[in-house]
């Protein structure tokens, strides 16, 4: 089994702000997150995916491709936008990195051709925090 990883970066603001509670239980929960002014993160996104080589290319999945399905389906949804305003795949949804990251596989899931399986969403929020997805 091999394992590719493409690495991608993007821009997006966002607030984490639950509207079934008070100003001040937000505030409690989420501190500066819960800005009604919001704020941004500059996002980095390792997406890897895993399956065997193909015999004739040597590869799992042609690069040009994966980045183009990854901008496609992701990128051009995500960079300079609004994560709760902006973003049909994240509708209705706490716009957490965790949630996010979901997100971002549930775009790409399906989009993959036979052989080539989706493995893992890493998503950093800040150099020091990130999250992981691996699927269901």
């Amino acid at each position: 089994m091999v394992y590719l990883t493409r690495v991608e970066h993007f821009n997006a603001a966002h607030k984490l702000y639950n509207p079934r509670w008070s100003p001040e239980q937000n505030e409690a929960v989420f501190g500066k997150c819960a800005n009604a002014n919001w704020h941004g993160h500059n996002y980095e996104l390792y997406v890897t995916f895993k399956g065997e080589p193909d015999p004739d290319t040597g590869f799992l999945y042609d690069v040009k491709k994966l980045s183009e399905l990854i901008r496609i389906h992701v990128i051009e949804h995500l960079d300079h936008r609004n994560l709760n305003m902006d973003v049909p795949f994240m509708k209705d949804k706490m716009c957490s990195t965790e949630n996010l990251a979901i997100a971002i596989w549930n775009q790409l899931e399906g989009q993959l051709p036979a052989g080539v399986q989706l493995h893992c969403i890493k998503l950093y929020e800040t150099p020091r925090i990130y999250v992981e997805y691996f699927g269901r």
